[in-house]
């Protein structure tokens, strides 16, 4: 049962926010002029025709560090409480970017000749005193404490939600005919909670251990078998990467999303699974205890990527209310039209999320997460990626549309929302180049372009950051499954050949460690109040960085041939249109 409804700005009221200039002070202290023709040093790329060349030049002599840091002072600022998916800051950071795409005369790109895809979502908030995870052993019920043994989210749709049953622990919740690993072979679930690691065996390819990674995945599984609850247990890899501590600090604090599609309903919603919780190690070895392994043994047969499933002689009780609110919030679309006349009805797609996590959680003092680097700097480099576009004489042969989304904090809300509603014909999204908390915390060396290797994009990639002295790298995290934990993911499972770009470990100061920066980053500064402007940034690499992602869609945009998927890709064979 709904309850009631977050009171947010309508498209149409952002859209007068816009055309009244609300906030054009800010915006003309932030932005400074919308063309500036300062040269910097430039390695021209190849091109076949020297109109072509002298256009992308003309791009990229106005692309500069001081816009992107005006952009992140704005986005990044206390008064953006963290910009929040569906809150009136968050809104403010739509009309500020919907004010500049207006300013650098791009065309509008959302609904009804406006600059916003409103995405519907229904908001769910956990009644924490009403969660409960009890289990029952040998006649005896032992409630678990919440955040100190369990954290839980709300259910998606229902108010209320009880089931008892019992558990089955199904290794990492994986069946992979491809690589000869099922974890639910010789286990029945039917009826059963599953209880189950989170990732995939590291002992699978990067690409399948990514694929199988995915939550919405591992819940098709599990639903399909007649699982009707799952919890979550936390293998030496996950406790490795973040303390329980940081796992439940903001438990019940923020609301999960779900986007609504044509018909009313909830999309990605399982009815079938009528409750899940996320459980700490000491519950996970008490839950363990009456099974014929151990909670060790079953974590040194994840270390290994063996299956070791088995019932575990344990009923489960998960319990909760949840209140539901209707909300709205926008992606915003601006548009700059091809020169070609062919191939100006494809598109070449630049994405970056706006929002992050708002407040939560005081960490010394501090209850706003700012969120500077995820990804206020992407979206600041997205802005400036359409300056350099709205710049050149003659636009690429394709058109590019520009997108800052909403509630990929939330779960690729609005990418996932556009991806199966999008404002152009699906048929016409060539490829997705996506920008997700570049971390240009040291002078950078290599760029990592997750995704790039299934498809024809790594080539036209290897080009465009040679030229800007940048090397590509491997996917050094392969335990973080990045490939689908960003918005780019919700364009592949659509067939779009995309990538996702990040600076890569290697510091070109030989002082400097870039990946111990890198995971230090990680491990204490992501998803925390600190993510703010104390954050240094290496301004020359900014600069490299942004250049690196116009000449990308530059290269797409310009080539007389679609991205295509390479032949037997794991990813192509999966989803390839």
């Amino acid at each position: 049962m709904i309850s009631g409804y977050i009171k947010t700005p309508s498209v149409s009221v952002l859209n007068n926010l816009i055309s009244l200039r609300l906030l054009a002070a800010i915006i003309f202290a932030t932005s400074g002029c919308s063309k500036d023709t300062t040269q910097s040093d430039v390695e021209p790329q190849s091109a076949s025709a020297e109109s072509a060349e002298s256009s992308l030049d003309a791009g990229l002599a106005v692309v500069n560090p001081e816009r992107i840091e005006a952009h992140l002072q704005y986005l990044a600022s206390d008064e953006m409480l963290g910009r929040m998916t569906g809150s009136a800051e968050y809104d403010k950071a739509a009309a500020y970017v919907a004010q500049h795409f207006e300013d650098l005369g791009l065309e509008a790109g959302g609904e009804d000749g406006s600059w916003f895809q409103a995405v519907p979502m229904l908001a769910r908030r956990i009644d924490v005193d009403s969660a409960s995870v009890v289990f029952h052993q040998d006649g005896v019920e032992k409630a678990q404490l919440w955040k100190e043994d369990f954290v839980m989210g709300g259910d998606v749709v229902r108010p209320e939600t009880n089931i008892t049953a019992e558990v089955v622990f199904v290794g990492f919740g994986i069946d992979a005919p491809e690589m000869n690993y099922s974890d639910y072979d010789g286990v029945d679930v039917d009826g059963k909670i599953v209880a189950m690691f989170g990732g995939a065996p590291d002992t699978f390819p990067h690409n399948e251990r990514a694929y199988y990674s995915s939550g919405l995945t591992k819940a098709e599984e599990a639903v399909g078998r007649g699982a009707v609850g799952v919890i979550g247990l936390r293998s030496r890899t996950d406790q490795g990467r973040y303390t329980w501590k940081r796992v439940s600090e903001n438990a019940g604090v923020r609301p999960g999303m779900s986007w609504i599609n044509l018909s009313g309903d909830a999309a990605n919603y399982f009815p079938e699974l009528q409750g899940s919780a996320t459980i700490n190690v000491p519950p996970a070895e008490q839950l363990f205890s009456r099974a014929p392994i151990s909670f060790d043994d079953a974590l040194d047969a994840a270390d290994a990527g063996q299956t070791l499933s088995t019932p575990l002689g344990t009923e489960v009780t998960l319990a909760r209310r949840t209140e539901h609110e209707s909300i709205s919030s926008p992606n915003v679309i601006g548009i700059l039209r091809g020169s070609d006349p062919e191939l100006a009805g494809e598109f070449v797609i630049f994405t970056a999320h706006l929002d992050h996590v708002g407040t939560g959680v005081p960490i010394d003092g501090d209850h706003i997460y700012n969120g500077m680097y995820d990804n206020a700097m992407g979206s600041s480099i997205l802005i400036e990626t359409a300056r350099a576009f709205a710049a050149m004489p003659e636009p690429p042969k394709r058109s590019i549309i520009f997108i800052a989304l909403t509630g990929e904090e939330r779960g690729l809300v609005g990418s996932d929302y556009y991806a199966n509603y999008p404002t152009v014909s699906s048929d016409s999204i060539v490829a997705n180049i996506n920008l997700d908390m570049p971390l240009l915390l040291y002078p950078v060396g290599d760029i990592i372009a997750f995704g790039a290797e299934h498809s024809s994009l790594q080539g036209v990639i290897d080009g465009a950051i040679a030229a800007e002295d940048f090397s590509l790298a491997e996917d050094p995290m392969p335990e973080e499954v990045i490939f689908v934990r960003s918005d780019q993911y919700s364009f592949v499972k659509k067939g779009v050949p995309s990538v996702f770009l990040v600076p890569g470990f290697t510091s070109t100061d030989p002082d400097i460690d870039g990946e111990s920066l890198w995971r230090g980053f990680l491990s204490t500064y992501y998803h925390q109040p600190s993510d703010d402007m104390s954050r240094p940034v290496d301004w020359p690499s900014a600069l490299r960085f942004a250049r690196a992602n116009v000449r990308i869609g530059y290269a797409v945009a310009e080539d007389a041939n679609r991205p295509t998927w390479n032949e037997g890709d794991f990813f192509g064979e999966k989803f390839a249109r």
